[in-house]
């Protein structure tokens, strides 16, 4: 039988499909089990298959497209509208379909394994950090109980370590526990740094790192992250990609009157992240007489927070980034302030 559209929800065992026909009509509703769907899959004709963009669903694309198969993947905030009532595999089923029904419509791209391999090494730089961040919060609280305060930053934490162990008013069993917080910390730092070296041989390596690492505010790191996380052709122009990092005004208009709220943090958190606080690094170097310093950035200083012009900034930066992905230029210098 010939259908229009399949959708599928997944989940780690049971996968429940959903299928229509040229008038949208049910015609196919069934559970498979994960070993069953390829199997299934490949004894249908080619037809569109449409998968919500959740974990596991690109592996999935990719099989199914393997097939011959047509995949979309929806994202989870745009099929949730159409859920009727009660939540179960065959209402998110029907669900994925309803939604993926609509011509307007927008799709996850479906990402290659290398990509997704080339960004496992960045997902685990950040969670390394944070176990770094959260493993220094507990020495330092651990250490106020006892009367030993000192500044902020990793740079403190030797000096901290040193004035724990000291300290003769402390137990020796606290002391103890100290010493093995420091051997961790000091174990994630050389992992983390392990990393900066293997993704700063990644960098060099990469053309179009090493040409994105020319725009301000955009270092290595930043660089290798849009190059190996980035596809220009994914996004129709400059002004989409910089709406789907979530560096647009979020808008709340109505009855003809324009209403633009802050920023919608839409997209990858760790990439507008990234790329504000290389936008406050160029900020706080902008100066009448810097000569890289722009003349309508010096302008926006006068007269809004340097918070907010640093958001302006890494939008402009983020169109920059997408105008050279996609054209295969190198960056220009813009005009220097008069």
């Amino acid at each position: 039988m010939q259908f229009k559209r399949i959708a599928i929800d997944t989940s780690k065992h049971v996968f429940t499909l959903h299928g229509v026909d040229e008038q949208d009509r049910p015609v196919l509703r069934r559970e498979l089990r994960r070993s069953q769907v390829e199997p299934f899959f490949g004894k249908l004709e080619a037809t569109e298959v449409v998968l919500e963009a959740c974990g596991g669903a690109h592996h999935w694309a990719r099989r199914l497209m393997a097939l011959g198969h047509t995949v979309r993947l929806i994202p989870p905030q745009y099929v949730k509208p159409f859920v009727k009532r009660a939540k179960n595999d065959r209402n998110d089923a029907e669900a994925i379909s309803e939604a993926a029904s609509r011509p307007t419509m927008p799709a996850v791209p479906v990402k290659s394994a290398e990509q997704q391999a080339g960004t496992i090494i960045l997902k685990h730089r950040e969670m390394l950090v944070a176990s770094r961040t959260q493993a220094i919060n507990a020495l330092r609280g651990h250490a106020a109980e006892f009367g030993v305060v000192v500044g902020k930053g990793t740079a403190q934490v030797a000096a901290l370590l040193a004035r724990l162990a000291a300290d003769e008013a402390i137990p020796a069993t606290a002391k103890t526990m100290f010493a093995q917080m420091g051997e961790h910390i000091e174990t994630l730092a050389q992992r983390i740094q392990a990393l900066d070296e293997e993704l700063a041989l990644l960098h060099k390596a990469n053309p179009l790192s090493q040409r994105l690492a020319a725009i301000p505010g955009i270092g290595p790191l930043a660089a290798i992250t849009l190059a190996l996380m980035i596809t220009a052709e994914d996004f129709a122009s400059a002004r989409h990609f910089a709406a789907w990092l979530g560096l647009t005004p979020r808008e709340h208009s109505t009855g003809g009157k324009h209403r633009l709220g802050r920023i919608s943090k839409a997209g990858n958190e760790r990439l507008r992240q990234l790329l504000v606080v290389g936008a406050m690094a160029v900020i706080r170097h902008a100066r009448p007489d810097n000569k890289a310093t722009p003349a309508w950035l010096l302008q926006l200083l006068a007269r809004k927070p340097r918070k907010l012009a640093a958001v302006a900034l890494a939008n402009k930066t983020a169109r920059i980034v997408w105008a050279m992905m996609a054209r295969g230029t190198s960056y220009r210098r813009q005009p220097a302030a008069a």
